[in-house]
Parts: structure tokens; sequence; C-alpha cells
């Protein structure tokens, strides 16, 4: 038996939930130099690690009858950086121990402290909470660890990363010198080492982490696209890979917040978890991904850790990760417990060096790629629903009496038709994306030709990078001067005391009279005729009669800007007399 090394409730316990062998992990905390010894376990996301750590401390819970030591004072403490894997692992604890008599008090932030202490004060063999709970708990009296003779801190990496420290030592000074003490992590930075020197004797050092740092059940891919498609880009992968559930990950919960709300919009079942949810909002959002009512979460870092999705196939980098740690991290939502998932990077062309070098320092492969095409989405739908339609079904008497009905109305083919209708119509529309989200490799500063723009004419404006320039009002300040839509507006060039932009030529005399008429004595920014975009100088050729002094002391350079340039902190024009 696999697990014969273990008590034999524990065996059982696993053999019901389907556990026909240890993974790694598992199977390095039951070796015989590691019973009885403190632990640095580095293993990655998804990898078994709490019915390891659950196996591991069994010797310190468990009599020599296999059922827990009677006690009101817990014998573990497991502590975790969020709610939802204290969660998950007080679930998965449950199980385990459930058949041994155990109890298992769960104290975490959000949820009803009095309660807690309740639970606490009638007894409980393991205790498994978030740092600020548990020291909250500590302090008032409610949670006494005088008898503790295991602690175990899961992702302590990650506790560390979110400023948890000072209560992570104040809980572990709390408890008896002569305890074990676990600790697992995904990485082991120089803080986590510091903290092992501290609370561990003699600490065994268990590492399942292989040289593939991308985790080897996750394909990677890479996906360029303008910074001004991202969401385009995320709409036709999801229509594209059309997974069972897939996770978004936004830096900011107010991108959060804008993402969720397009994609509602655009009719996917999706659910938003950041740091402006409650407890309760949380809860209803997994339990909705868990019930299959919806099938998309857009998330932010910290509101996604220790989320563990079964049916999770797809995580998607909105926004890129600030470092390899947080890749790893996020990605590793997928590719639990031998399943294959997806992990894909939407890079706008101007960060794809900086993905290529942290990709390269992370050790991953990753495979990069177009955005998908309506086409390749067509497609992909074409093949998803043959394999729907033939697939074997049972029936009842109900169907097989609405088929006849309909086989007696209209002829197969109508049927098969409208069926392929009524299926492509309840699918969200994939999007149509520009050129440039189709060819990553093609230099950013030629511009994309469109239709309407063989024959220009360059204007300038006298505003640069130095004034703030940025297309979010540039833009509609010459649409609103120039009388014109911004389907009119061509390229546009940022220099840093300058902006070029393109006007269709048989528009520009009308453009140019709208100007005049527009103009005003408080205006703040001058348009004139140019004869080029902005030069490597940093100037554009003027043509226009109202050249500005004192351009001798511009700064040089060859930066340049279009529609998608970076955005700055600035959100209007400026104001004020100009010098």
């Amino acid at each position: 038996m696999p697990f014969s090394t273990l008590p034999p409730l524990l065996a059982e316990a696993l053999a019901a939930r389907g556990y026909a062998a240890p993974t790694p992990v598992q199977a390095a905390v039951l070796e015989p130099e590691a019973k009885g010894r403190d632990l640095i376990v580095s293993a990655q996301t998804g990898s078994g690690k709490t019915v390891a750590f659950g196996m591991a401390m069994a010797p310190d819970l468990l009599g020599e009858d296999g059922r827990v030591i009677p006690s009101r004072e817990p014998h573990a403490l497991i502590i975790a950086p969020t709610r939802e894997l204290a969660l998950q692992v007080s679930r998965e604890l449950i199980w385990l121990y459930g058949p041994t008599g155990a109890r298992i008090a769960t104290c975490v932030g959000g949820m009803d402290a009095s309660k807690e202490r309740r639970q606490l004060s009638h007894g409980a063999h393991i205790v498994v909470g978030t740092p600020g709970r548990l020291r909250d708990h500590l302090e008032r009296g409610a949670l006494d660890l005088s008898a503790l003779k295991a602690a175990v801190l899961d992702e302590a990496d990650e506790m560390l990363d979110m400023g948890f420290r000072d209560d992570l030592e104040h809980i572990l000074d709390a408890s008896p010198n002569e305890r074990r003490t676990l600790l697992f992590s995904a990485t082991m930075p120089k803080p986590i080492v510091q903290l092992a020197k501290r609370y561990q004797k003699d600490a065994l050092r268990i590492s399942t982490v292989g040289e593939d740092r991308g985790h080897g059940d996750i394909a990677y891919q890479a996906v360029t696209v303008s910074p001004s498609e991202i969401e385009h880009a995320v709409i036709n992968l999801l229509r594209f890979h059309e997974a069972e559930t897939a996770m978004l990950f936004c830096a900011t919960r107010d991108n959060v917040r804008h993402l969720h709300a397009t994609l509602t919009e655009r009719g996917f079942s999706a659910v938003a978890l950041s740091g402006e949810h409650s407890q309760n909002e949380r809860n209803a959002a997994l339990q909705a991904l868990r019930d299959r009512r919806a099938r998309v979460c857009v998330a932010t870092d910290v509101a996604a850790r220790g989320i563990d999705l079964p049916t999770l196939t797809l995580v998607v980098h909105v926004e890129l990760p600030r470092d390899a740690e947080t890749l790893q991290h996020r990605s590793g939502r997928t590719g639990r417990a031998g399943k294959k998932g997806t992990a894909v990077l939407i890079v706008p062309y101007p960060r794809r060096r900086r993905v290529e070098m942290m990709l390269r320092g992370a050790r991953i492969n990753a495979e990069w790629i177009d955005a998908p095409t309506p086409e390749a989405i067509r497609a992909q739908d074409h093949e998803r629903l043959l394999a729907a339609l033939l697939a074997p079904v049972e029936t009842d008497e109900e169907d097989v009496a609405l088929a006849e009905r309909l086989m007696a109305e209209k002829s197969p083919q109508e049927i098969a038709a409208a069926l392929v209708h009524a299926h492509r119509a309840s699918m969200p529309q994939p999007e149509e994306l520009n050129d440039r989200s189709q060819g990553g490799d093609r230099d950013e500063r030629q511009p994309a030709r469109r239709e309407g723009f063989d024959d220009i004419v360059w204007f300038r404006m006298d505003v640069g990078r130095n004034q703030n320039a940025d297309p979010r009002w540039i833009l509609p300040l010459i649409c609103r001067r120039g009388h014109i839509t911004k389907n009119e507006v061509g390229a546009i060039r940022i220099g840093p005391n300058e902006t070029a932009f393109q006007v269709p030529r048989a528009l520009a005399a009308k453009f140019q009279a709208s100007v005049a008429r527009t103009a005003s004595e408080d205006d703040d920014v001058r348009f004139e005729v140019s004869e080029g975009p902005v030069q490597q100088g940093g100037r554009a050729p003027r043509g226009g009669p109202n050249r500005p002094a004192g351009g001798a002391n511009r700064p040089t350079g060859g930066a340049r800007g279009t529609h998608s340039a970076k955005p700055y902190v600035r959100k209007g024009p400026p104001r004020g007399p100009r010098a």
C-alpha cells in the first residue's frame, strides 16, 4: 500500500479521496529521516503540500490507536497568508483528520471573531488561520499555544512579502521552544532563510522544485499586442480556449472592476476578486466558479493567492507580473495535482524585451504566438460543436417526442442549421484585431497602414512629453478643435516638446479652417502645418508661420509616441499661460 507507513485512519481517508500514490513532496515528508524533525520544504504550488504537511504532523497529533490525543489546547497550528488559502487548508484537513476525531478551528479576517473565540474555547486540536487574526486571538487570550507540538508556515515567502513578519514572530515566540516547525515555501529568498535559522533546529531541507521553474504541467505562451488592444486579445483568448474555468490577473482593483464589467457586458459569465470585496462576496464568487455558474475569474494577485479550483485550466496575465516569483504564483493556479494547464502572458510591444528577460531569468520556455484571430476561433468553435453533438447522450421520452415533432415539421438539415445558429448566438463574438496585433516583430516606429491615409498632411501642436502630452487628451482636443472624428486622425507622434499628427489631405483645408475658427486668446495649444513627423532631434519641420521662439534649448532625442503610448500621470492639457 503506497501510504502503508501512515496511521490506518489517515490511509483510509486518502484512499477514499482517490489518492493512489503520494506526490513527490508527500513521499519526501514520509521518509524515515523526516520523522519528528523540523522541515524546510520547497515545493511548487499545486504539488499536494497541504496533504503533505497533514501527513508530516500526524505523529504529533495521533496516539498509538491512531486517534487524536485528547486536549483542549491546540497541538497543531497552520498559518497561511490569505483567507482563501486558510479556508482551503481547513477543508483539506477536515476530510484527512475527520476519522481521527480531530476538531479543527479556522480563524481568518473577515469572519465573525466572536464565533471563532467560542470555537477555540470549546477546544480545538488543529487551528488554521491568517497571521493577523491569529495574533489578535493570541493577544486577547482566546488562543493558548502552550501545548503546541507543530507549527506549519504555508507559503511562507508570500507571508513575508505581504508584511506579516512581525505577526509570525509574535505567534512563534508565544509557542514552546520544543515544538516542530514546518516551513513550506515555493521560493527560498534570504528572509525565509533568516526565519528558519531563528525558529528551527537541525531542519531537514526538502526540495521538489526542478530546474524548470515554469512547472512541467503548465504550457507557457506569450502574445504580443498593441497596448490599445489588450482587452480585445483577452476576449479572443477566452473564446479560443473556452476553458472550463479561466483566471485573469490584473494589477489593481480598479482594473479588475473595469475588465469584469467589460467581460460581463460582452456575455461572459465572470466574477471578480479584489481587496474591495467582502469575505461573503469572495465566498459567493468562488462558489459560483465551483458550481460552474461562472467560468471566468478576474482577480488581483493578493486576492487570488491560495485559490484552488480543480477545473481551472487557463491563466491569463492581462497585466504583466512584477517579477518571476509573481509569475510563478499566478500561473500556479493551474496545472495542479498532475493536471495540465496553460498560462498566457499578454505582452504590449514595448515591453517584449523586459518579458523575455524575466522568462529567461525564471528558466521558463514560453511560446511566442499571435493573438487568436476570429477565423481561428470560429474553426475551434466548429470542432467543439461537432464533438459535442456527436458525443453519445442519454435521452428520455420527452426528448424523443420533441425530436419527432421537429422532424415532422422541418428537414434534418434545417434542424441542424437552427441548432448551429442557436449555439453561435449564445457565444460572445470574437474581436477583429489590427494587423499590428498579428505581428510583434514589425518595427514599432513604422505606422500601421490605414485605409484613407495614403495621402496625408502632417500638422503639429506645440506641446510634447515635457508638457504631459498624452493621447488620451491629445486626440479629443484635435477632434474638438478641428471638427473631425477620431477615425479621421492618423498616426500621432509625441516628441519632447511638440506633437505631430496626420490628417487626410482631403480634410486638411477643412481642419485648418476649423482650428482657426475655434481659436481663442486663452488657448494653451497652437496648431500649424508641419512638413513631417517629429524628427530625431525632437522637433518637426514646420511650414506654418507661427514658429515659437526659444527652440534652441529644447532637448534632443529620438522619442516617439503613438495612440498606444505609455500613459502619463497628467490626464488633461496644460493649464495657465505658456512661457
